[in-house]
């Protein structure tokens, strides 16, 4: 999977990759060359006192210096551009595959791991891109062109070369070996540490009213502390990883110079040729660990790679047709023709065999118990999941068949848990309308019943919100997201228990305005309350998934015992008169 995403975020840069490559073999051959300069100017320059030689061959060796460097720097450049535009495509790809999942995808990844793969797991991938790049032609040529010069140099001393690139060779692959497993506990470590912050952040006020602090705090030292032990056990096997390396580094150097000095002493050598030789296993040894280094790169960035791809090659369940039908016949429209619906894994649908219509211009409420499905029955008309079988039919076309832009285009939702993004008053209000006029907002503003506390707001429209709408009220929130769903001027208007943070009188002037001033939009309404819906057209009542009653108010209180038994709860048995 690593070698897959590298080669399809980097080959479209292969510009700058052939561009890397050449600059790091430029680099390397400098390396390479610089060593055996510096033998002559010894041998050939100080052994002989030939000044005009050390002079000569000096100045040339600092030009293959900066020549060195020069390359050194336009390669890091041109690495760093492929791997951050291969992160951009990367982000990017990963983003408009969650964007187009449903619920059911989102759900099986959860949102803080969805987040963790977006960022952290792309960020070891780019990493690796990177140094890759930049060591990709440099560790090879530093290792094997340095065995070729070394042994040019002087071959009796060939041994020392055979004894410790194969001893840390060995070393280094026993701790990586050790190192791969941690890496994959180690990302599995930090979606624990995202979801347990992340729920802690947004449910802040719950914590403090059930006095959960403590608890919380030790739930976030739990995760952070196993993130920390699988961090410190890596963390020991990177300070073993250098000192070792290091330590065989030295010892060969040592080797090279006690044995070479032997062979000066004998006149076998030269002294330049033994700076040059141990020099040339230095860059042998380096070109090893720089190897080395990546190979533990690479572990970590295989299994982000893998968690990236997970995502990516999982497909929405939400399959839109390549031929979408264009214009709906009956706009408003809702049809559910012998609709179920099963999430996955599960035993029990949560909706079986519904079927009813809503005519365009109509309010049908849906009522029912806590767990009768009223949620998931909502979420089937925009599309935002699927029904397992049966027909689900908006302005009289399927919606597997139906265009998403066009369907969604005619909607306005309101969801359970309304939702604000980070900005202002209008750019939420503007959030499904962008060229909406203050005028427009306003008029929203009036039939949601909120006009009156924002023009308390020292900016008004322009007051900040915060993100999810942290910094207003319940109540307030959901007369936002209701005045949102107006300016988007929809067909249909979707409410899931929208009204519940309101107080009656608002929930009557809001509903009473809704009807009067909207009376051609289509309204879908779910609620618990019975007060809010004793006004509709028709009624949906719920029970275990099922519909087990349909009709207005008065015929339910006759047909209906669920719905008896709801309003008796609630009303009690003089509201039934």
């Amino acid at each position: 999977m690593l070698s897959q995403i590298l080669w399809r975020y980097l080959a479209p840069k292969w510009p700058l990759v052939v561009g890397v490559l050449v600059f790091q073999l430029l680099q390397a051959l400098a390396s390479l060359y610089l060593p055996s300069l510096n033998a002559d100017i010894i041998n050939n320059g100080v052994a002989k006192g030939d000044t005009g030689y050390i002079w000569a061959t000096g100045s040339w060796m600092l030009l293959v210096s900066f020549g060195q460097i020069l390359a050194a720097i336009i390669a890091t450049w041109f690495a760093g551009k492929a791997a951050m535009g291969a992160g951009r495509d990367l982000r990017r790809d990963i983003f408009d595959r969650v964007a187009a999942f449903s619920e059911r995808e989102i759900s099986h990844f959860g949102p803080g791991s969805l987040i963790t793969r977006t960022t952290n797991d792309v960020q070891q991938v780019q990493m690796l891109a990177m140094m890759g790049a930049t060591m990709l032609v440099s560790a090879p040529m530093l290792a094997i062109g340095g065995i070729i010069m070394a042994l040019r140099q002087d071959i009796g001393l060939s041994w020392i070369i055979a004894v410790s690139v194969p001893v840390l060779l060995a070393a280094m692959l026993a701790i990586v070996s050790r190192m791969v497993p941690l890496f994959r506990s180690y990302q599995d470590k930090v979606d624990a540490v995202n979801r347990v912050l992340r729920e802690q952040l947004t449910g802040i006020r719950v914590v403090r009213a059930f006095v959960r602090e403590d608890i919380e705090t030790k739930r976030f030292k739990e995760a952070n502390e196993d993130i920390t032990q699988v961090g410190k056990r890596v963390g020991d096997l990177f300070v073993l990883l250098f000192p070792l390396a290091m330590l065989i580094l030295q010892i060969t150097t040592i080797a090279v110079i006690w044995f070479g000095g032997i062979e000066v002493d004998r006149g076998q050598v030269q002294v330049g040729t033994i700076f040059a030789y141990m020099m040339y296993v230095m860059q042998i040894l380096m070109g090893v660990v720089m190897a080395s280094f990546m190979v533990v790169m690479i572990p970590r960035a295989a299994v982000c790679a893998e968690r990236i791809g997970e995502v990516l090659d999982t497909d929405t369940s939400l399959v839109w047709s390549e031929t979408p039908t264009r214009g709906q016949p009956t706009p408003g429209s809702i049809e559910l023709e012998h609709v179920s619906f099963t999430y996955p894994g599960a035993e029990e649908a949560v909706l079986e065999d519904v079927t009813f219509r809503v005519n365009p211009g109509e309010t049908v409420a849906v009522i029912g118990s806590t767990g009768a499905g009223k949620s998931t029955l909502i979420s089937l008309v925009p599309r935002l999941v699927d029904a397992t079988s049966g027909t689900v039919c908006v302005g009289g076309i399927d919606v597997r068949d139906a265009d998403s832009a066009e369907l969604w285009s005619g909607i306005g939702l309101v969801p359970q848990k309304p939702f604000l993004f980070a900005g202002t008053i209008a750019s939420n209000l503007r959030f499904g309308k962008p060229d909406a006029s203050d005028e427009e907002l306003w008029a929203a503003l009036e039939i949601a019943q909120a006009a009156d506390f924002v023009r308390e707001k020292p900016k008004q429209l322009d007051e900040p919100i915060a993100q999810g709408g942290t910094n207003v009220s319940g109540g307030q929130r959901q007369r936002l997201a209701i005045a949102r769903a107006i300016v988007h001027d929809p067909k249909l208007l979707i409410f899931d228990d929208s009204f519940s943070a309101l107080d009656l009188t608002t929930d009557a002037r809001l509903r009473q305005a809704l009807w009067q001033q909207m009376p051609d939009v289509t309204k879908l309404v779910v609620a618990q309350r019975v007060s809010t819906i004793t006004d509709a057209d028709r009624i949906v009542v719920l029970e275990r998934g099922r519909v087990v009653g349909l009709g207005t108010h008065e015929e339910l209180l006759e047909s209906s015992e669920t719905y008896r038994e709801i309003v008796e709860s609630q009303l009690g048995a003089e509201a039934q008169a």
